[in-house]
């Protein structure tokens, strides 16, 4: 079964992305809780984050950190949080997002709207950084 994040792999659904290499890639979630929440995606198909093996877990996590200290030079916050959920889309991923306060971590609050431009320069401003 094709999930979104396989789509976007496939390059069938647009996305903004910030970082890619040959087993995963990153780009910004389009509800994010904060401006510059990314998410890290393996680009095989596996449902769940801990049924990935130790390597892919060893190799997602180095790939996690350096997206998440490019999104730290560019956008102010005192840390990169990381969530590992796996409810909403059947497909393993991280959430890295910017923080000033635990708040800022929560699922629950009303989303950020950005504008499909700002959403570009953003994206483009990390892949940079």
């Amino acid at each position: 079964m094709a999930t979104i994040f396989s789509k976007i792999i496939a390059g069938e659904i647009p996305c903004y992305k910030v970082a890619e290499n040959d087993k995963f890639l990153a780009f910004l979630d389009i509800l994010p809780v904060a401006k510059g929440h990314c998410l890290v995606i393996p680009k095989e198909e596996i449902d769940y984050y801990f049924d990935m093996d130790n390597d892919a877990i060893a190799e997602i996590n180095q790939f996690a950190k350096e997206v998440a200290l490019k999104i730290k030079k560019v956008v102010p916050c005192l840390k990169i949080g990381v969530a590992v959920i796996g409810l909403e889309v059947p497909h393993a991923h991280i959430h890295l997002i910017p923080m000033n306060s635990i708040g800022d971590i929560n699922f629950q609050k009303e989303r950020v709207k950005m504008t499909p431009e700002e959403f570009s320069k953003l994206a483009e401003e990390i892949k940079n950084a």
